[in-house]
């Protein structure tokens, strides 16, 4: 994925313009800025959800998109949400997908009675069903105890080297090697 003099603006304010990048295999690019600085939106624009206020952007693969909502119904368990997903796409392995995102336990339990984190858990569970070469990450630690940070920083290292690149807006400690900074 090929980002080249991308722009963008939330009304009247301008959130950045110029920003130019490229995702190859194996490498983890990681957006910086403070909060409303643009993250978001370019990784947005990145997945083809928002329009670019100049710029272009050149995907050459498929991608998965993990943004700041969960995207599970109330009644959702872990292990039917993953399910759902694994239908749609096409995939296979949601019963691995919980047990290595370490929803066991949780894996029947309604998502409005789920913590933050077991959520969280099952949402990154998706990247597992469907091997897709970029995963295009909004605050992937969010709501994430140490040993989910640790999981998520594992299934980023495995992507990698097998080939995968991440883009992800990270805010504190990536708690990864990152190829390289974007500063919104």
């Amino acid at each position: 994925m090929t980002a080249s003099g991308l722009a963008a603006a939330r009304g009247a304010r301008i959130l950045f313009t110029g920003v130019t990048f490229e995702a190859r295999a194996g490498e983890a690019i990681v957006l910086r800025g403070a909060n409303g600085a643009g993250k978001t939106t370019l990784l947005r624009i990145l997945a083809g959800l928002t329009q670019a206020g100049a710029g272009t952007v050149e995907r050459s693969v498929p991608h998965h998109w993990f943004g700041h909502r969960e995207g599970l119904k109330p009644h959702e368990t872990p292990l039917s949400h993953l399910k759902l997903w694994e239908k749609a796409w096409g995939g296979a392995g949601a019963q691995a997908a919980v047990q290595r995102m370490g929803l066991d336990r949780p894996k029947s339990v309604p998502a409005q009675m789920l913590s933050a984190g077991q959520r969280r858990r099952s949402a990154l569970g998706r990247l597992l069903l469907v091997d897709r070469p970029l995963w295009l990450l909004d605050e992937p630690f969010s709501a994430l105890d140490d040993a989910g940070r640790t999981l998520v920083r594992d299934l980023i290292a495995e992507h990698r080297s097998e080939g995968g690149a991440v883009v992800a807006a990270i805010h504190g400690e990536a708690g990864f090697e990152a190829t390289r900074e974007v500063l919104l």
